[in-house]
């Protein structure tokens, strides 16, 4: 366990749901707007939210791979 008291599993569970996040962040941002202007709108409005999201989910990714990287030393 780590500091916080999270196991190795623990820990690979978190990380395979930020993995699944990340991708589906990203495939929302890949499957482009709707061709409807006013679900346009919202798709935009959504946009920073979502890369908000993506930011906050790839940052604890990357804490999440630091502490798995530490325990195989």
């Amino acid at each position: 366990m780590d500091r916080n008291g999270e196991s190795e599993q623990q820990l690979r569970q978190k990380q395979a749901e930020l993995r699944e996040r990340v991708d589906a962040i990203r495939r929302d941002f890949k499957s482009g707007l709707d061709p409807d202007f006013e679900e346009q709108a919202v798709q935009l409005e959504n946009a920073e939210v979502l890369d908000a999201l993506l930011k906050q989910a790839l940052t604890e990714l990357e804490e999440i791979e630091q502490k798995l990287r530490r325990r195989e030393k």
